[in-house]
């Protein structure tokens, strides 16, 4: 690491411990890309002082210098469309330093093989001004560590590195970035994935995962009280390899469930919604194309 900072990582998290996300995965993951890492710890209460021990735990592990710690409330009252996670993804994203900024969630993990690719990328934008973003291809696990989801109503890229000092902020429910007046980054597409492993946890803790995500969106009495698995369209066995840092987590948090033996769910509702889904999906595998694909970037062309 040199003084001057090139990259600054962020990210933020609230109930890490409780909720079972891998947040010291996640942040181990990006650690080789960067000079400096913002973790930004949510809590209950003005007063900072109500979490479940994970500022504690992150900041008894993370003791190099290079890792800077926030506190911040979360406040109840914003509870429309998750804009409580952007909120909080932008203080972390305040304090960064760096020109380039590698955004990480505390359910999303990058895997070590892609760093070259990554760091590539750095260089590209660093050298072209008119890239303002990385575009990561995504793995989204489903039920258990060896299923992934791939289907068109989730979504298969978005940006995580950006171009800092130019307006990019955290946009609605934390998904992607746009200028403050909803304008798209430009951004380049690059060989590296993100593992979202935020559908992978044992079941009781989803539950509670599910419960407490819900009110991010919507009043008490609309929470669902009760979650279960279900075997869903697009579920696909996983062949890959995962990040070496993730080991003991799966171990930890993986599920007994069978999923492929699941029943579809087949109501009227859901079987013209697979129908359009099916139609898409084969587009898709023939021509990389996919309909009505929701963006929160523009590609960079030379």
């Amino acid at each position: 690491m040199t003084d001057k900072i090139l990259v600054s990582g962020f990210t933020f998290i609230k109930n890490g411990l409780t909720l079972g996300y891998p947040i010291r995965e996640s942040i181990e993951s990006i650690e080789p890309l960067c000079d400096e890492i913002i973790i930004n710890v949510g809590y209950d209460d003005k007063n900072l002082q109500q979490d479940d021990g994970t500022y504690d735990f992150l900041k008894s592990y993370f003791t190099h210098p290079k890792f800077k710690f926030i506190k911040s409330w979360w406040d109840p009252s914003i509870r429309k469309s998750g804009l409580i996670l952007s909120q909080q993804t932008n203080i972390a994203l305040a304090e960064c330093c760096g020109e380039i900024c590698q955004y990480i969630q505390g359910d999303e993990v990058i895997h070590e093989d892609d760093l070259p690719a990554i760091h590539n990328g750095y260089i590209e934008m660093l050298n072209n001004p008119q890239i303002e973003g990385l575009v990561f291809d995504y793995i989204h696990f489903y039920g258990n560590v060896d299923i992934y989801k791939y289907t068109r109503n989730i979504y298969r890229r978005e940006v995580r590195a950006i171009r800092n000092k130019i307006g990019l902020q955290s946009w609605m429910d934390a998904q992607g970035f746009r200028q403050a007046g909803g304008g798209k980054p430009l951004g380049i597409r690059i060989k590296a994935r993100i593992m979202h492993y935020g559908w992978a946890r044992k079941e009781q803790i989803m539950s509670a995962k599910v419960r407490e995500f819900e009110k991010l969106y919507h009043d008490d009495s609309s929470v669902n009280k009760n979650f279960s698995y279900q075997k869903v369209w697009g579920m696909k066995k996983f062949t890959q390899t995962h990040p070496k840092v993730m080991g003991r987590w799966i171990e930890q948090h993986r599920n007994s469930i069978d999923f492929f033996s699941l029943k579809l769910d087949v109501t009227f509702r859901k079987f013209f919604e697979y129908i359009g889904l099916v139609i898409s999906d084969a587009i898709e595998r023939a021509t990389d194309y996919r309909l009505g694909e929701f963006k929160n970037y523009r590609l960079y062309r030379d």
